[in-house]
C-alpha cells in the first residue's frame, strides 16, 4: 500500500555516501549519534527530484502552521544541495562523485530496515558501504532550532540494489597487498649463498674442541664429516650409512 503521507519520498536509483545505517554516529561532540546516510541523486532522475520538491513544500506547509508562528519564511535552510555547486558548510566544491548529482544527507535516531533487491533482511555489515547503489525511503520535516529554520530530511529504510566502486578510503585485500611483495628466485647457475659459520654443502661439519681435564693439554679440534644418513661422525675408512 502506498505511503499517502505528502512528505514521504521513496528514491529512484541513488548512490550512497558517508553511510552509517548499522551503527549510529556523530561527528559533534556532544550531539546525538544518528543513523545516517549521504545520498546522491542523479539530476537525470527528474521524477525523483519532482516528488522531494513537492515533499519539501508540504514540509513547509507544516512548518508554518506548527513551527514558524503561520508564516513561511522568505528564508529557510533546505538540505538538498546541487552537487556541482559547493557546500554550505564551508564553500568548498563538492568531491567529484557528487557531479551530476543532487546531494542531502537523511538521519534517524531509529534504526533502518536494510534489503536486498529481494527484500531479504541484509545483515552482513560488508555489503553495505559508501558507493553502493540503493533506493531509500525519506520524509522531509520543517525544523526551528536555535531560531535557524529549514528542513531536514529524516531517514526511513534502504534497498541496496547493486555494488558500486567503493568511495572514501575503503580498499580491498589485492588494492593492498597485490603485487607488493615477493622473495626473488634463486638464479640458476649462480653459487648458493650460505650463512657465515656454516660449512658449504659436501664439506665436513667441524667438530667443536672439548674442553681440557685439569692438567692435561687443550685437544686440538679435527674435522670430520657427519654421515646424513646416521648423523654420526664417518671415522677413516669408514663407510656411510652404517653405524661405526
Amino acid at each position: 500500500m502506498a505511503n499517502q503521507n505528502p512528505t514521504h519520498v521513496v528514491t529512484g536509483k541513488v548512490r550512497l555516501s558517508y553511510v552509517h545505517l548499522f551503527k549510529p554516529y556523530t561527528n559533534q561532540p556532544g550531539a546525538e549519534p544518528k543513523y545516517s546516510v549521504t545520498i546522491l541523486l542523479p539530476k537525470s532522475d527528474v521524477q525523483t527530484k519532482q516528488k522531494i520538491d513537492a515533499a519539501i513544500e508540504a514540509a513547509k506547509q507544516l512548518g508554518a502552521a506548527n513551527k514558524w508562528g503561520g508564516i513561511i519564511p522568505p528564508q529557510i535552510a533546505i538540505c538538498v544541495h546541487d552537487g556541482d555547486g559547493v557546500r554550505p558548510s564551508d564553500g568548498m566544491p563538492f568531491g567529484e562523485e557528487c557531479k551530476g548529482h543532487w546531494v542531502f544527507t537523511a538521519s534517524s535516531k531509529q534504526v533502518p530496515q536494510i534489503v536486498d533487491v529481494n527484500l531479504n533482511p541484509i545483515i552482513n555489515e560488508s555489503e553495505i558501504y559508501s558507493g553502493i547503489y540503493a533506493r531509500v525511503s525519506v520524509n522531509f520535516f520543517p525544523y526551528n532550532n536555535a531560531g535557524k529554520k529549514g528542513i531536514g530530511c529524516g531517514l526511513g529504510n534502504v534497498q541496496k540494489l547493486e555494488d558500486g566502486e567503493p568511495l572514501g578510503n575503503r580498499t580491498t585485500a589485492a588494492d593492498d597487498f597485490g603485487g607488493s611483495y615477493a622473495p626473488a628466485p634463486a638464479q640458476y647457475g649462480q653459487p648458493m649463498q650460505v650463512p657465515q659459520g656454516y660449512p658449504m654443502p659436501g664439506q665436513p661439519y667441524p667438530i667443536p674442541a672439548l674442553a681440557p681435564q685439569y692438567g692435561q693439554p687443550y685437544p686440538v679440534a679435527t674435522v670430520q664429516t657427519i654421515d646424513p644418513i646416521t648423523g654420526k661422525p664417518v671415522m677413516s675408512g669408514g663407510v656411510m650409512g652404517i653405524n661405526q
